[in-house]
């Protein structure tokens, strides 16, 4: 990419901010049209978010490459596919962009902007989850990006929805995202206390996926 990188890094949140927006607004409307069915709720928010996820990689990866996700940045970096002076940018253009679309979408809602979530998510098999979740979605990236990138938005979108309902922690997959969702009360919230235990299950994945991607595919790749 020859984009300077503020413009990347510019693209980073706005995806990013969307992405939380999606993710949170979807979980809020869900919450108030199923009735109670947390099933149905589940399921709205999972295609709403697979959905969303497909649109913003169609539209920012030609610009930054659709990371919207630091594990995303920290393995293309090490696999030698990115230069690590743009993961900082990246990493923090993230971090801002995640919580301002759950502000975001508080606003669309008309719930209070600050606040807490009080959602329990710990345990070992939420950690498991959370494992097993970032795991496959960084080697289906690494994969798609060397040998069909043209799909790999079609198969990133249809992951995270797959991994909404078959893992345990509903898939955060993403440091950026399970941070930003401790800052909403709403369906799709997790506690400030279990956001550490979800960020190392998101960290150990990384490494094992970038070990594991080094193995399979090569060093670098396009």
């Amino acid at each position: 990419m020859d984009l300077p990188i503020a413009k990347r890094a510019a693209a980073e949140t706005l995806g990013t901010a969307f992405l939380l927006a999606a993710v949170v607004g979807s979980g809020i409307m869900a919450e108030r049209l199923a009735g109670g069915n947390l099933a149905l709720a589940l399921l709205a928010n999972a295609i709403a978010t697979g959905a969303a996820l497909y649109a913003l990689i169609m539209a920012f990866g030609p610009w930054s490459g659709a990371h919207f996700n630091p594990a995303v940045t920290l393995a293309i970096a090490s696999v030698g596919a990115m230069r690590w002076c743009d993961v900082t940018p990246y990493i923090i253009a993230q971090l801002v962009g995640a919580i301002g679309g759950v502000w975001l979408a508080h606003l669309m809602f008309g719930l209070p902007i600050l606040q807490w979530s009080a959602h329990t998510r710990t345990g070992l098999g939420q950690w498991t989850g959370e494992f097993v979740a970032t795991f496959g979605l960084l080697l289906i990236i690494e994969s798609g990006r060397r040998k069909s990138p043209a799909a790999l938005p079609a198969a990133v979108a249809a992951y995270i929805t797959a991994a909404y309902w078959f893992t345990s922690s509903t898939s955060f997959a993403n440091p950026a995202v399970t941070l930003a969702r401790s800052m909403t009360d709403t369906f799709a919230g997790i506690g400030p206390n279990d956001v550490p235990g979800f960020i190392v299950a998101q960290g150990c994945a990384t490494v094992a996926a970038i070990g594991a991607a080094r193995w399979l595919f090569g060093h670098r790749g396009p």
